[in-house]
């Protein structure tokens, strides 16, 4: 599970605009994805198994990972076609907000900021390795960052705004946070020496460690209170939230999350798979 971000700027931005953003009558947006047969998903492809890449596809086949196959299963679910827009996760949420995506699918937490700015889903899950939050270090340096005293004073990278950040900052104090845009420029940053270690959830950095088996994950985890992943929507769009939370409930009683998440984990330690750098404020086809 990724990332909290701080929305102050953005949501003063939607603030003026807010109204002509889907706001309405709450049945805006859903009207509009049934009428043109397009749902439109914004995620961040830095961060397998949820979201990655897979470099023997093209187009939109390209994008994969357990929130691809949940976005193609709502899409199926509302009969319309699925477009996948990749973007860097700030500017995921920025989207959502403008009314520029009909949702974004990206190993959302729930946080009260989000309630605020957000029509949140209910929760979805993918897998015990999702909300279990550790630390990436080098191999050999495993046995002596093993403990939270061990990180003081060490340089520690986090996504930029993310729930990794949060509880670096909260959790380890005495730590130096190293503010990173995307998770794959950090790992070789981590590798080279220019970081001490970095925030990941536990399944993200077992995919990375399948890549790089010169890394491993630290003794030492963060804590973590949290119930599952969950859908960003436009504000003030009803209709399309319950939508989507019923399609949520029935895949939850088709039991399709443990596929998903093992065929997800699998792919992501494939030669293929690769996490997509996108830059702040871009996108990629």
């Amino acid at each position: 599970m990724k990332k909290i971000i701080a929305l102050t700027l953005i949501a003063v931005i939607c603030a003026a605009i807010f109204a002509g953003c889907g706001g309405g009558d709450g049945n805006k947006m859903l009207s509009q994805i049934m009428k043109e047969k397009k749902l439109v998903v914004a995620l961040s492809p830095d961060f397998a198994p949820m979201e990655f890449v897979d470099t023997s596809k093209t187009g939109q086949e390209q994008y994969v990972g357990f929130d691809v196959s949940l976005a193609k299963y709502i899409a199926q679910e509302l009969g319309v076609e699925l477009v996948i827009e990749a973007m860097d996760f700030t500017s995921c949420q920025a989207a959502v907000q403008l009314g520029s995506v009909n949702m974004s699918i990206s190993g959302y937490s729930a946080t009260d900021e989000r309630k605020e700015n957000f029509a949140i889903s209910d929760y979805y899950y993918a897998g015990d390795n999702e909300s279990r939050q550790c630390i990436m270090v080098l191999k050999d340096r495993q046995a002596e960052l093993s403990t939270a005293e061990a990180f003081a004073g060490k340089n520690v990278a986090a996504q930029n705004a993310s729930l990794q950040m949060n509880l670096l900052t909260s959790q380890l104090p005495d730590a130096n946070p190293v503010a990173i845009v995307d998770l794959g420029t950090a790992v070789l940053e981590l590798i080279s020496g220019k970081v001490d270690a970095l925030c990941v959830a536990k399944g993200n950095g077992e995919a990375f460690i399948a890549n790089y088996p010169e890394l491993a994950l630290s003794d030492w985890e963060f804590t973590v209170e949290d119930e599952g992943n969950v859908i960003l929507i436009p504000k003030g769009e009803t209709a399309l939230l319950e939508k989507v939370n019923e399609i949520l409930q029935k895949a939850y009683d088709a039991g399709y999350y443990g596929p998903w998440y093992d065929e997800a984990k699998e792919l992501s330690g494939s030669a293929t798979a690769q996490e997509l750098s996108i830059p702040e404020e871009g996108s990629a086809e």
